[in-house]
């Protein structure tokens, strides 16, 4: 349920629904809007309990969540959240531009490509550190010197650090290093990483799994949410469909959907979306013109000696290039790159 409050409610009366809620044994999340705030009420649906809040002191209606996610949804908090992480800013009209390598190889290259990037403009670095691969007998990244490498560009330029944690034991670790925790598309259903990361003070990344439902992607959300942590930004990184001619299947329509449905930020992962590197300016292009609210994209000094995933990445030349594209439509929807 929601309990909306009136308008100049005082904090002492939402202080009290607050404390009301839980005696009933829900769990409460306090949401300030422009306008007015409201209290999602967390639990099990009993009959009288909303006689029992609608009557409380600075209380304007109770009404039922109808959605099975309950803190992602529009309902509790009709205005986008906008997500700053560090230098990132990611929703509420901004659109945040992450790049970076699939994986941290060396300091020298994780160093020059966010000279790079933050000269086109991005504003946010992404590089694995820990990388969850196919093979056991691939790269698995450098752990923990890769997050110290993302530490010391960060250091150099200013830009946030997006790098993924893949198990509850490194959310401490990774949240030393990191602005923003990514839950890669493997773990989208991980339930106690996702409690792990919603316990954490760093925004979350949260990508789709390539078989998972729009419904399931806002569920796994709401685990983050539900533990507390409001910074969650979703990611559409393409879906496994019977096409061969690309890695993925990007559906953009997912973009403008959950903009109907969610409050939290839309970005967009045109690299695994498509797997080709030719096609990822365009598909960028493409998001931003839907409105997506940030864009994650694959950027390698020498994609050709990459350790992975180089036929998916731009080099420093092709991602000035998306990025001068991606600006000109950013103006025309009304986006502001930042």
């Amino acid at each position: 349920m929601i309990v909306v409050m009136k308008k100049g409610a005082t904090q002492d009366q939402v202080d009290h629904m607050v404390g009301r809620i839980e005696e009933l044994g829900l769990k409460s999340h306090v949401i300030v809007g422009t306008e007015r705030t409201v209290i999602a009420a967390i639990g099990e649906k009993r009959e009288h309990i909303k006689g029992s809040l609608v009557t409380g002191s600075g209380v304007d209606d109770v009404v039922p969540i109808l959605a099975p996610y309950k803190v992602a949804s529009l309902e509790v908090k009709p205005e986008p959240t906008e997500v700053l992480a560090g230098s990132l800013r990611v929703g509420g009209g901004s659109l945040g531009i992450i790049g970076g390598p699939c994986s941290v190889e060396d300091e020298e290259q994780i160093i020059q490509t966010a000279r790079a990037i933050k000269t086109a403009g991005a504003t946010g670095l992404r590089g694995g550190a820990f990388k969850p691969r196919t093979s056991p007998y691939s790269f698995q990244g450098l752990k923990e010197t890769g997050l110290k490498f993302l530490a010391a560009a960060r250091e150099e330029t200013g830009l946030a650090i997006v790098t993924e944690v893949m198990g509850t034991d490194d959310v401490e670790l990774v949240s030393e290093y990191a602005d923003v925790l990514q839950i890669g598309a493997r773990n989208m259903q991980n339930y106690r990483l996702l409690e792990a990361v919603g316990n954490s003070p760093r925004a979350v990344l949260l990508k789709r799994g390539p078989s998972a439902t729009i419904d399931e992607l806002l569920l796994a959300a709401e685990y983050i949410l539900n533990e507390g942590n409001p910074n969650v930004m979703l990611c559409e990184r393409g879906i496994r469909t019977f096409e061969s001619h690309t890695r993925f299947t990007l559906p953009l329509a997912t973009v403008t959907y959950l903009h109907q449905k969610t409050h939290l930020p839309v970005v967009v992962d045109p690299s695994h979306g498509t797997g080709h590197s030719a096609l990822v300016p365009d598909m960028a292009a493409a998001a931003v013109a839907v409105g997506a609210d940030g864009l994650i994209i694959e950027v390698h000094p020498n994609p050709e000696r990459a350790m992975s995933d180089g036929y998916q990445s731009l080099n420093f030349r092709e991602f000035q290039e998306t990025m001068d594209k991606c600006s000109r439509i950013a103006d025309a929807v009304g986006k502001t790159i930042c």
